[in-house]
């Protein structure tokens, strides 16, 4: 089953952009390994689409990760059914 998520994440901490950059390193690495996946950032969101079950185990662990090193945040995640991915 294909997916589509669209997350936003917000840290509650003076100096934000390391985390939510971080965070993008870290989802993308995660998911370098598949090439049906494909992880698109722009200024507001991060997009992912691909298999269900790679993008929900790398977010797991991306969003775990992240409030072990970075503490308090809060992630605004949409789940689409279906791969939407804009055409290139």
């Amino acid at each position: 089953m294909k997916l589509t998520i669209d997350i936003s994440k917000y840290p509650l901490a003076d100096d934000y952009i390391e985390p939510i950059k971080g965070f993008i390193e870290k989802l993308n690495n995660q998911l370098s390994a598949h090439d049906d996946v494909k992880v698109i950032t722009n200024t507001l969101s991060t997009q992912v689409f691909g298999d269900y079950d790679a993008v929900m185990k790398a977010l797991n662990d991306c969003i775990k990760w992240s409030f072990e090193t970075y503490g308090k945040v809060v992630f605004v995640v949409k789940f689409l059914h279906g791969d939407l991915r804009p055409d290139e």
